[in-house]
Order: structure tokens, then C-alpha cells, then sequence
């Protein structure tokens, strides 16, 4: 089964085909698609008839218009393949479906729908009067045509002459679609296929590996020292912290935010007042959960340099039921970017733990009552992507299956956050590590969400 991308990139090429006059490789593309909507039908049709086979062109057609009862282009050019077999009364039923479509409009725009063409009531009625003197009803086809003349002066030229040529008894030949036009896919389709760089181009900031030449990369780290004097290699240093202020016994609010450097703090504990203390010793190797303290540095010839994103965890000490102002002054002393760019949530206990934004002060308030119903601590959530804020939350309500590099896979239940809005039907989120796009409808904004 192919992907939409690719449905869409012979849809492409098809059309590019049809342009240099390769009848044969446009048909092959546009046949790809095992259930082909209506456009794809009537691209088929159409190259059939520049390729002088009327009867497979009909086929196409008879497709398009069963697709598409509506189409009343589709009718206009099934009228023409009727047309080319000789089968003038059927092409005068389908001529008479066209003009049904239209609806008493002067005229039906396709460049919307990808189609380089306006289908105008007087060609209609042209084509009317074609196929009525070719049924040998003379006196019908010059009516057709002079009530083609009332619908506005465009095609009055043409029109005079087809008049002439009636009083003589002499044939007219249909009009139809122009040589070469074809539905095309919609450009925002087109620039979907590019590869988009989501993460952005790596950089080295820091290498384990002696000499190496990297442009800008920072020599080795020394070894930190734990309680017993002794070096674990590949520790980071704790990052000073001046946010934890004595602001007056209360409650421990836990703010976790996901950044660029390690750092692991025991949480789901009071925190005495007073300060951190900057460049205290860091957890013990049993307290270390990764479990990953104390492993040795093999040869450096057999070493890789890998990189690794992790979360830290502040504890901020402030009154039972501030405000949502105070947290974010509080949180900005320590990480004033994130605290006025990221998107707060907490931690619901009732919601099978899910994290739900907190959109204003309601929603705090009732995020600290549900801490007082249920033992712990009030945990939020600062989170941002690479710097951008989140502008919401929403929850996947149906699950969504990547189709291309650039889609953001989800399960039913994800918790999205939303970066932009890249059209009408797709937004850009982050859910787990992984950015993407995905359909709009797909999701609900996180407070809807059963």
C-alpha cells in the first residue's frame, strides 16, 4: 500500500509527464493509486483522449463521475470521448448533465482544485448544439447556441461563426478541456515532501576523545570528586541554584524541566529553608538512579562519544496556595527563560497522573486543592522544545500513524505539546522526544479530553 507522500509524487510526475507529451509514463503514475479519487480518474481520461483512445478515455470518465456526481467537467469530457466514438446521443445526455452542474452559473473556477481551466456555460451549450446537428436536429442546435449568445458577450465570435456554419448544414466539432491540463496536487502538498530538519545540525561542544579536531569542542571535564575522596568519571558538576528563597513555611512545589546538561535530584521530599548550596557533593553511587556511577573509561581508541538529554528537578519552598505569579517569579530566579517561555502543568492524581496545563489561576487553585485531598507534593511541569515555547496541550484522541519522516506518530492518550500551527488541518507538537506534525483533528485540547 503506498504512503499519501508517495501517491502524491507520482501525482507529480504524472502531471510533469503530461507536460513533455510522455502519454505512456503518465498513465503508469497516475494508475498507482489501487482506489483513485475522481481527479486522478479524470487525469487518467484525459490523457487517454491525447493519446487517440477515446474508448479507454471514456472508462476513466465513467470513474471520475461515479466518484463525483458533481463533476461537472468530468461530464463535459465524457461528452467528448462520446463524442470522438460517434456516439452523439449519449454525448448530447452527458453536454445536458454538464449544464445541469452548473447550476445557472455563468461559469465553474477549477484552479482552486488544481485544474488550469474555467468551464463556461456557453462552451456548454456549444457542445450542445454540436452534438444536436450531428442528430440531424438542425433547428435544436441553432437554439442551443443562441441562448449560448444570451449568457454575456465572452465567446460571441465563436458563436457568430458556429451560427454560419448551421445555415450551411455543416458539422461543428466540440469544444473540450485545453491540450496538457490536468488536475495538479496543491503546492502546501508539494512542500510537505521536503525533508524538514525538525532538530536542527549537531554540534560538538564537548569530546572525550584525545585530539580531537573538532572546531569549538571543550577539552575533557575533570573527574568530581564523591564523599570519599574519590573520582567517578563522566559526572557533571551540580548546577548553581539561587532560586530556593524563604519565602515562609509552606508546601514543596516540584518544578521539572527538561534540559541539555545531567542533573538528578532525590525528589518527593520537604525541603529545609535556606539556600543550595552551589557545588555541593553530588549523590552517592547508590543513590545514583541510572545506575550508571562509577563505570570505568576503556581505551579512548575504543570509546565513542555519545551525548545524553536529560531532566533535572528543582525544589522551590513556597506558601500552601500561592498564586500562579509567585511560582513563575520564584521559578524565573533560577531559570528565568523557561519560567517566561515554557508552559506550566502539574501533575494530576485524579487523572491517572496525567499532566493538564495550567491555563490561569482556576486551574492552580484546583491543582492545590487536589493536594490537599490526596498525600505528596504539588509537581509541575516547565517544559519547552529546543527554545520554543509551548503554545498548549492537547491529548490524541484517536492514534495517528506516521507516514513520512516529518509525522509525529501517536497512541491514543499522548499528551501533545503544541509548538505552531502550521496550516488549517496540521499542527507541530513534541510528545516524548519526538517532534512532529500531525492532523489537527486527531487531537483534543487537554482539558476535553475523556
Amino acid at each position: 500500500m503506498p504512503s499519501l507522500g508517495d501517491l502524491v509524487r507520482d501525482w507529480q510526475r504524472g502531471v510533469q509527464a503530461v507536460a513533455r507529451g510522455d502519454w505512456g509514463c503518465a498513465l503508469r503514475l497516475f494508475s498507482g493509486d489501487p482506489e483513485p479519487p475522481a481527479r486522478t480518474c479524470f487525469n487518467v481520461g484525459c490523457v487517454h483522449l491525447l493519446a487517440g483512445d477515446p474508448e479507454a478515455a471514456l472508462r476513466a470518465f465513467d470513474q471520475a463521475v461515479t466518484k463525483d456526481t458533481c463533476m461537472a467537467v468530468g461530464f463535459f469530457q465524457r461528452g467528448v470521448a462520446n463524442f470522438q466514438l460517434e456516439r452523439f446521443q449519449e454525448a448530447l445526455s452527458d453536454f445536458r448533465l454538464a449544464l445541469a452542474q452548473l447550476r445557472d452559473n455563468a461559469t465553474i473556477d477549477y484552479t482552486q482544485l488544481g485544474l488550469r481551466f474555467k468551464l463556461k456555460a456557453w462552451e456548454v451549450l456549444f457542445n450542445v448544439g454540436a452534438a444536436q446537428c450531428r442528430l440531424g436536429l438542425w433547428a435544436e442546435a441553432t437554439h442551443s447556441l443562441e441562448e449560448a449568445l444570451s449568457k454575456g458577450p465572452e465567446g460571441a465570435d465563436d458563436l457568430h461563426a458556429a451560427l454560419d456554419q448551421l445555415q450551411k448544414q455543416a458539422p461543428l466539432q466540440p469544444r473540450q478541456v485545453p491540450r496538457g491540463e490536468v488536475f495538479r496536487p496543491h503546492r502546501r502538498h508539494l512542500e510537505h515532501l521536503e525533508p524538514v530538519d525538525f532538530l536542527g545540525k549537531a554540534k560538538v561542544v564537548a569530546s572525550a576523545i584525545p585530539e580531537d579536531q573538532h572546531e569549538g569542542t571543550q577539552p575533557q571535564q575533570p573527574q568530581v570528586q564523591d564523599a570519599n575522596g574519590e573520582g567517578r568519571p563522566g559526572a557533571a558538576p551540580r548546577m548553581p541554584l539561587e532560586a530556593e528563597t524563604e519565602v515562609g513555611s509552606g508546601q514543596v512545589v516540584q518544578v521539572i524541566y527538561d534540559e541539555q546538561r545531567p542533573r538528578v535530584e532525590q525528589v518527593g521530599k520537604q525541603v529545609p529553608p535556606g539556600p543550595l548550596v552551589a557545588g555541593a557533593p553530588d549523590p552517592s553511587p547508590s543513590e545514583d538512579p541510572s545506575g550508571a556511577g562509577g563505570v570505568a573509561v576503556g581505551d579512548p581508541a575504543s570509546s565513542v562519544t555519545i551525548t545524553v538529554q536529560c531532566a533535572f528537578t528543582l525544589a522551590l519552598k513556597v506558601p500552601r496556595g500561592a498564586d500562579l505569579s509567585s511560582l513563575r517569579s520564584l521559578l524565573s530566579q533560577a531559570l528565568p527563560r523557561q519560567a517566561q517561555r515554557g508552559q506550566l502543568s502539574y501533575r494530576d492524581p485524579s487523572n491517572k497522573g496525567r499532566w493538564v496545563p495550567l491555563s490561569g489561576e482556576e486551574a492552580l487553585q484546583r491543582a492545590w486543592r487536589d493536594v490537599v485531598a490526596s498525600p505528596g507534593v504539588l509537581q509541575l511541569q516547565c517544559q519547552g522544545t529546543g527554545g520554543r515555547p509551548a503554545l498548549c496541550q492537547v491529548v490524541a484522541q484517536h492514534s495517528y500513524s506516521a507516514r513520512g519522516p516529518e509525522d509525529l506518530a501517536l497512541q491514543r492518550g499522548d499528551v501533545v505539546d503544541v509548538l505552531c500551527e502550521v496550516d488549517q488541518a496540521w499542527l507541530e507538537g513534541h510528545c516524548d522526544g519526538r517532534v512532529g506534525i500531525f492532523p489537527k483533528c486527531f487531537v483534543v485540547p487537554a482539558g476535553q479530553y475523556v
